[in-house]
């Protein structure tokens, strides 16, 4: 167990991220390339690929706002 809770939380965050991406890029479009073919497996990473620029975008609002708010805080 971690002496520093918060270090050891945002690291298991970061690994369950982290394995989520891989099991959903590798695992499903794998299964998508093995039962419907390379073409819809091919499609299927394009819309996976389209689905992390909204995911992206509200990752990089709510990081401006951090730094925004540690600004504020700090005056």
């Amino acid at each position: 167990m971690a002496d520093d809770l918060r270090k050891y939380a945002k690291k298991t965050n970061t690994q369950l991220i982290i394995g989520a991406f891989v099991l959903l890029f590798v695992v499903g479009l794998g299964l998508i390339a093995l039962i419907y073919g390379m073409n819809a497996a091919l499609m299927g990473l394009l819309c996976l690929l389209a689905m992390l620029v909204p995911i992206g975008l509200v990752a990089l609002v709510m990081f401006g706002l951090n730094l925004l708010v540690k600004r504020i805080n700090k005056q």
